[in-house]
């Protein structure tokens, strides 16, 4: 078995962190980097992205760790993924380790993330949460920032089926006199985050308002205090949230990692990310979006109820069994005719487990037998690719083996 292979293997349907806390003593492992980490339901990728590439453009060595499809990808410094060779070296000297104290997928993941950072010594890293805050593999030291993106209901059967929950497991990565940044958060949610803030005597702040905010061709512009002028090269308003985020985290910042405008716009500017509202060819045009829970359903519908009224849309669907798609289908249907389909993971959804759907919607088994017939057919529509990030990026490197995707 490759080492790739190893690693997704060890899945664990679990959420606790005693196994890898007892691991990391053993081996003696303190993470020391400055770090900012991110959780959130919707918008952390995004926001950790353009982080790293607003301190990349400024000449700081930054690392980066995320959840692309892809797991040499979730680790770089810089634009450079990690070395296949140094996974390979790593796990041959931990594996016994990892085995005594069955360790899961993500927690291998982060370890080898961590380590490589600490080997290269880089000036800031950036952290994603994997799931919730407060038991995840990566809340394992104590950031330079907090940033909490935005808080809805998600994986219930870990966080708890409130806000409230699930706002309290968010908000483990809050840490004593460390600042908090945070999205636009309500009710219960925004409550349970100012007190673990006020408990941890940290500065909350929550993100301004963007102004002037308008779509042109090949992405967005809007200013962002104090900055005017600002693009970032996506459609999506969603997307320009998560700009804002991440400005307001280099203001936060700004003693102790300065950045020049100039160099923040540039980041801005030449930021990208796969399967956030990606646009892909013309003739038709296919849009990937990885929304995976009603909150980022609902933003996706909103964006293209603004930037594609008119146009005929088809929706391709696919998602883990474990997401709320009772509310997610009926949303994402109000926009065009949905075609159900499934994908090689262990986690998705095969047609038997869309049985309460299949009066409603179209399903297809074969989904790269459906984007071709959705192809040819369809030329002068929009084809929209949801309901998991993963799928979505399946589907992507379907259309780069067909020369849709250049990169």
């Amino acid at each position: 078995m490759d080492v790739i292979s190893y690693i997704n293997s060890k899945n664990r349907n679990d959420y606790q962190r005693d196994n890898f806390d007892n691991f990391l003593r053993k081996i003696k492992f303190e993470y020391s980097i400055p770090s900012i980490h991110i959780t959130g339901t919707n918008g952390k990728g995004s926001v950790a992205t353009f982080l790293k590439d607003i301190y990349f453009e400024n000449h700081y060595t930054v690392g980066l760790f995320t959840s692309p499809d892809d797991f040499l990808e979730m680790i770089k410094i810089g634009d450079n993924c990690i070395d296949l060779a140094y996974v390979e070296k790593v796990v041959d000297e931990y594996k016994k380790l990892f085995e005594k104290y069955d360790l899961s997928s993500f927690e291998i993941q982060t370890f080898i993330a961590f380590k490589w950072f600490m080997d290269n010594k880089v000036d800031l890293a950036i952290i994603e949460c994997g799931m919730g805050g407060e038991l995840d593999a990566t809340n394992i030291f104590t950031p330079v920032l907090s940033i909490i993106t935005s808080i809805s209901i998600e994986h219930s059967d870990f966080l708890g089926v409130s806000l409230s929950e699930i706002a309290l497991h968010k908000s483990g990565i809050i840490k004593e006199n460390v600042p908090v940044l945070i999205g636009e958060l309500e009710g219960d949610a925004l409550t349970v985050v100012v007190s673990k803030s006020k408990e941890c005597n940290s500065r909350l702040v929550t993100v301004d308002h963007y102004h002037h905010l308008e779509v042109v061709d090949d992405g967005q512009t809007f200013d962002y205090r104090p900055y005017y002028g600002l693009k970032i090269s996506s459609k999506a308003e969603y997307r320009v949230i998560a700009a804002s985020l991440a400005i307001e985290a280099t203001n936060i910042l700004k003693d102790k990692f300065p950045v020049s405008e100039s160099e923040l716009k540039a980041g801005l500017s030449k930021s990208k990310l796969k399967c956030r509202f990606e646009h892909i060819g013309s003739n038709p045009l296919i849009i990937l979006d990885g929304a995976h829970n009603p909150h980022g359903i609902n933003q996706l519908r909103k964006e293209i109820d603004k930037l594609y009224s008119g146009k005929k849309i088809h929706v391709v669907f696919a998602s883990f069994r474990d997401k709320n798609i009772s509310l997610m289908l009926p949303e994402i249907g109000l926009i065009g005719d949905i075609t159900l389909t499934t994908f090689n993971n262990g986690r998705a959804r095969s047609e038997d487990e869309y049985f309460l759907y299949l009066e409603d919607y179209k399903y297809d088994n074969d989904f790269k037998s459906l984007i071709d017939r959705l192809i040819i057919e369809n030329p002068e529509d929009v084809i929209l690719v949801t309901g998991s990030l993963t799928f979505t990026y399946e589907v992507r490197k379907y259309l780069k083996e067909k020369g849709l995707v250049n990169d």
